[in-house]
């Protein structure tokens, strides 16, 4: 579902990622980690085309990332959900609204997007709670909205970038707990995160960088 092959990124003569080469098999659940620095944002831009790799080649559901310009990047997002740490809601939108945004994009009639939004905001624990503004939800419910987002498609790819980094404990383990019921689904998820004690408690597959070198 996600391969890579001998892909680096350099921006001028900082190279941020040397010659990284790993696959990811449909359904899988993985963490990208490493610490402050090491290249897991920049990777996540590589995979859902918001960079381009200096050398090497992308393949996510089967779409040449690497090689995808402006006008064909909706080709590659279609089957792909990205979910990132700072949310990126838009405040004076509603819950319902930000969630079928993505739908409203791609043309969706607007009886599809309310059932898939208010299916997916159950799926979340926020069912009733559409027509709320961000702004009057916690950290972590917040964070719902942006993972509801990110699934209303339906992707068969979902990245996510430092989840739970700015969320407590107990709001942190929530998270997880969906993001794992999204994975039991059939859904590739990728998660960049330098959390130990998350990487302990929910054990799975990690993908390690170091300096943008990548061991397992």
């Amino acid at each position: 579902m996600i391969r890579l092959y001998h892909v680096s990124k350099s921006y001028g003569s900082a190279q941020v990622l040397h010659d990284v080469t790993f696959r990811l098999s449909k359904g899988e659940f993985a963490y990208l980690t490493g610490a402050s620095g090491a290249g897991k944002s920049t990777l996540l831009k590589l995979l859902y085309g918001a960079e381009a790799p200096s050398s090497g080649k992308l393949l996510v559901g089967g779409v040449d990332a690497s090689k995808l310009g402006p006008a064909r990047l909706p080709l590659l997002r279609r089957n792909l959900g990205v979910i990132f740490q700072d949310f990126k809601l838009i405040p004076n939108r509603t819950v319902f609204d930000n969630v079928g945004l993505a739908l409203e994009v791609i043309g969706a009639e607007r009886r599809e997007i309310s059932r898939r939004v208010n299916a997916v905001l159950n799926v979340v624990g926020l069912g009733g709670k559409g027509e709320r503004r961000p702004l009057d939800l916690s950290g972590g419910e917040q964070q719902r909205v942006a993972i509801a987002r990110a699934i209303v498609n339906d992707p068969a790819v979902l990245l996510a970038d430092e989840p739970t980094g700015n969320l407590d404990g107990a709001m942190a383990v929530e998270v997880m707990e969906i993001l794992l019921s999204i994975n039991l689904r059939g859904t590739t998820v990728l998660i960049a995160t330098h959390d130990n004690g998350l990487m302990e408690r929910f054990p799975h597959r990690r993908l390690r960088l170091n300096a943008g070198r990548l061991s397992e």
